[in-house]
């Protein structure tokens, strides 16, 4: 596993604990719809794309015509 990998999966995670956290002490609501659901998915797809290496994205982009990074 590279670093790169680790740190989408430790980022992803720990957007999700810290939206986890606010919503069980009682700070945010997360049962109504709000942009916080954006940054749960976006936290998702962060956690996921370590493992999988899928990256939406990353597909948009090459689709239109970015480069790679080598």
């Amino acid at each position: 596993m590279t670093t790169d990998r680790i740190v989408r999966i430790v980022a992803g995670l720990m957007i999700m604990l810290t939206l986890a956290l606010a919503h069980f002490t009682g700070q945010m609501d997360m049962s109504k719809v709000s942009w916080l659901w954006l940054t749960a998915f976006i936290g998702l797809n962060l956690f996921q794309s370590g493992f999988t290496t899928f990256c939406p994205l990353d597909s948009i982009l090459v689709k239109l015509g970015v480069r790679r990074a080598q």
